[in-house]
């Protein structure tokens, strides 16, 4: 008999995703004599629709390098998840009927922190689930890295190294708001690789005069540039702290996001020339790095010996050295903040990185 294994995709795409998927497969085929790969269409959203296919061997080439997912992905809130809507649908259900009627022994989830939430909803419903850590801000708890991470690092890291060239040749400020809506791991470990002078996260609110005053230090240095390495997410002290009473107010004060606040700001009490450069998904896109490509097949590959072992109701994660699990139950609605006593933090600190704080 045959074991038959779901895979699917969910939440925000990312480099890694199918290189996961292949290391799951080509695993699994090499520990079980007889396996079956049902591959689900966008997410949680296939699952809930019954939207599947059986997958083939030959699917699973050549995508080590390919970014995206080959799976298709959406967003379904976890908050939403036992609302019934308009459609009538009840989404749990639908999603226990379907895993049944696709006959799976197991279904594997491909996700960050709310995915993971779902995950365990399901698992708690009395589903076999694996989770995968997946999400560009290495944000998931319980893991020391995700995948998908490294790659986003690589290209905010360059980001920054192209703006320095321009920044410096018109003695501008460079304002470049990079993904992390709620964490920022992504923008500190790119801002101390990337050089920029300032680095603005979620979790530690910033004072704009402190900025301002960092920038100008460097202009009364003779350094006619500055580099801001800004989160999405990131907050002046000042502001609400609740996010929609946060956006409403820049909104109202004609400001589309924290970066163009920061900008009118800077020119406001220094003086100096500013722009803002926003990446945006080029973060997202594109082939895994070399790093993620060998974390994506470890974490694959673990998740198929956990198949074969039957150890269901966790997520693979990565401690130290070593790749293991954590119980879905323990890790789901838990975010992995970036401490203001991190060291990555005392770190760019040392080096005369301004926080604003």
């Amino acid at each position: 008999m045959s074991t038959r294994i779901g895979i699917l995709t969910s939440g925000g795409d990312c480099p890694g995703l199918n290189a996961v998927i292949r290391g799951v497969a080509k695993a699994s085929y090499e520990l079980m004599k007889d396996v079956e790969i049902i591959g689900i269409i966008d997410g949680y959203r296939g699952l809930i629709q019954g939207e599947y296919k059986l997958m083939k061997k030959s699917d699973f080439s050549g995508i080590l390098t390919l970014g995206g997912t080959i799976l298709g992905t959406s967003r379904q809130p976890f908050k939403q998840m036992r609302v019934i809507g308009e459609d009538n649908v009840d989404k749990v259900k639908a999603m226990k009927d379907n895993y049944k009627k696709m006959g799976l022994d197991c279904l594997l989830i491909l996700g960050g922190n709310g995915t993971h939430k779902t995950a365990a909803l399901l698992a708690e419903e009395g589903l076999n689930v694996i989770g995968l850590p997946k999400t560009i801000d290495n944000d998931l708890y319980g893991s020391d890295v995700t995948f998908g991470f490294h790659s986003a690092l690589d290209i905010a890291t360059e980001a920054l190294d192209r703006l320095h060239t321009t920044a410096a040749s018109h003695g501008r400020v460079m304002v470049v708001e990079l993904m992390g809506n709620k964490t920022g791991w992504l923008t500190l470990n790119a801002g101390i690789a990337g050089g920029a002078d300032v680095i603005l996260l979620p979790e530690i609110p910033f004072d704009m005069d402190k900025v301002a005053a960092a920038v100008q230090k460097r202009a009364n240095s003779g350094k006619a540039f500055s580099i801001i390495a800004v989160a999405e997410g990131a907050m002046e002290k000042s502001e609400p702290t609740k996010r929609k009473e946060r956006l409403a107010a820049r909104s109202a004060a004609g400001f589309h996001n924290i970066s163009e606040k920061i900008a009118a700001a800077i020119i406001q009490k220094t003086g100096c020339e500013t722009r803002v450069v926003i990446p945006g998904h080029l973060q997202r896109g594109g082939a895994p790095s070399a790093y993620d490509r060998l974390l994506s097949t470890q974490f694959g590959a673990y998740a198929a010996h956990l198949i074969q072992e039957k150890k269901f109701g966790v997520t693979v994660a990565k401690v130290g050295n070593t790749i293991t699990q954590n119980k879905l139950s323990d890790i789901a609605g838990k975010a992995k903040l970036v401490s203001p006593d991190d060291q990555m933090v005392q770190v760019a600190k040392s080096m005369g990185i301004s926080f604003g704080d």
